[in-house]
């Protein structure tokens, strides 16, 4: 998730690095070099106050684009408006988006949709127009992955399973191939699948022999074979994870449940 409050260091970097990217298109404008070191130094209604003189001066073009993109900046992490920001941001892509701002800008409404507004119907909408319309392989790899996130969020598993599975189709150097196919295994288990779910455990294994999801998997495999009905090889596979396993409380309360269940048996 993104934060809110970027440190005047990493806000200092950021700055010389986009002033470099539009020196070598056209030199930027001093009223947007005063506004940038006003945000800064903390001071964001002068900063504002200078990007509009900007705006009028220049109504479209580069240096609006630039304008309006600091503005969205302003008010989304400063200000905390992101529903005025999200206007910004809005109007910096339909204004040109093939500009140097236009990317970012896309980024920002989809982050804004998913974590500041909770619409996930349209974040899904906007990350799939990061993919669509600006084809970043490294980045889109992330930007599917957000899709899928989202349907879990949405409880809509099944949708999620899809995603991942697009994901590693398109993106199979993602660095969230791992995690993707963690994810898999664990949707399989909260859609019955425990068959697919134990499949797809063996071929994690043999290629993520290190994961550090692996106490996690062997938990979602010992929880298939529990409700499979396998007692002792869950209570065996969940009694291997003491230590190991995230959540203790948890792991012990499987193991209560577990031995209460055999001893009713016998």
């Amino acid at each position: 998730m993104y934060k809110k409050v970027f440190p005047a260091l990493i806000l200092s970097i950021l700055f010389s690095a986009l002033f470099f990217l539009v020196s070598c298109g056209e030199k930027n404008d001093p009223l947007i070099d005063k506004a940038n070191e006003e945000w800064i130094q903390g001071h964001n209604h002068s900063a504002l106050e200078l990007l509009n003189e900007v705006l009028k001066e220049h109504p479209s073009g580069p240096k609006a684009e630039e304008a309006l993109f600091r503005m969205g900046e302003i008010h989304h992490f400063s200000l905390d408006n992101s529903t005025r920001a999200l206007n910004y941001f809005q109007e910096v892509r339909q204004m040109n988006r093939q500009g140097p701002f236009s990317y970012d800008a896309q980024k920002y409404i989809a982050e804004i949709a998913e974590f500041g507004l909770k619409d996930y119907d349209q974040a899904i909408i906007e990350y799939q127009n990061l993919i669509n319309f600006y084809k970043k392989e490294q980045s889109d790899g992330d930007h599917q992955y957000r899709i899928a996130s989202i349907y879990y969020k949405k409880q809509n598993y099944e949708q999620a399973l899809v995603e991942l599975q697009i994901l590693l189709e398109n993106y199979p150097k993602s660095p969230w191939a791992e995690e993707t196919k963690f994810k898999i295994i664990e949707i399989l288990y909260a859609l019955n699948r425990c068959p697919e779910a134990r499949e797809q455990y063996r071929h994690f294994n043999l290629e993520y022999s290190n994961s550090r999801f692996k106490s996690e998997m062997d938990f979602v495999v010992a929880s298939c074979l529990e409700e499979e009905g396998h007692l002792q090889d869950a209570y065996n596979r969940f009694k291997a994870l003491e230590g190991q396993y995230s959540f203790p409380s948890i792991l012990k309360m499987k193991l209560v449940g577990i031995e209460k269940r055999i001893e009713k048996k016998r």
